[in-house]
């Protein structure tokens, strides 16, 4: 199985049309564009029931505390942890094409709300959910897809690795009200074929997006 995208190449920089935010100046952020990218799916298994995508920043602080702290740097000993920017689930395995801007576009305040019954698949919440959690301009259920937003006082550029599972099972048992730890615990042993694409985002504004390197599908 493959996973191909128009948006932008694997372990190249994500533009910014697909980010939660973006460097106005080197001093501020405005929203991003906040779409998600557009993907071809490519070989998935005749036998797949389900599929799911999910996008996880690979170098997210654990501590988000330390984010975006005015004279704190976030060094390359900070710890990091997977934090999950798209929770999707229950996507018909037929699906070759998922469109740029089916699922997201724009930055909603407090969040969005889950896909209506019209679409084939159901959103969990995204971790912005945590991190907002005690911001009152901001907190709320963030459902879907919201695009790249590592703290601006991060220098290392954060890896944003969307993966499409391929499952044996229509439909995953998870909570009323999920996130992407409890897709991931609830796909196991259900997974017939996974693959990956990885972008790059930064908002250091000292910081020169750089490749990463590519991933691999199977």
């Amino acid at each position: 199985m493959k996973l191909s995208s128009l948006s932008f190449m694997d372990g190249e920089p994500m533009p910014d049309r697909y980010a939660f935010a973006k460097n106005l100046s080197s001093q501020s952020l405005i929203p991003g564009d906040n779409i998600n990218p557009q993907f071809t799916l490519i070989d998935v298994p005749d036998d797949a029931r389900s599929l799911v995508m999910l996008c996880a920043d690979l170098d997210a602080p654990e501590d988000l505390s330390l984010a975006d702290k005015e004279g704190v740097t976030l060094d390359g000993d900070v710890p990091r942890r997977p934090f999950y920017h798209w929770v999707l689930i229950d996507l018909p395995p037929d699906t070759e094409d998922i469109e740029e801007g089916a699922y997201a576009i724009g930055v909603y305040r407090r969040g969005k709300s889950q896909l209506s019954d019209e679409m084939a698949a159901r959103e969990g919440l995204n971790d912005l959910t945590h991190r907002f959690a005690n911001d009152p301009e901001m907190a709320g259920y963030y459902y879907g897809y919201d695009g790249p937003c590592p703290p601006w006082n991060d220098p290392k550029p954060h890896r944003y690795c969307f993966t499409l599972y391929a499952l044996d099972v229509e439909s995953l048992t998870v909570p009323t009200m999920f996130y992407g730890n409890d897709v991931v615990a609830a796909m196991e042993g259900h997974v017939l074929a996974a693959a990956s694409l990885t972008g790059v985002y930064t908002l250091d504004p000292s910081v020169a997006p750089v490749q990463v390197g590519s991933t691999t599908a199977t």
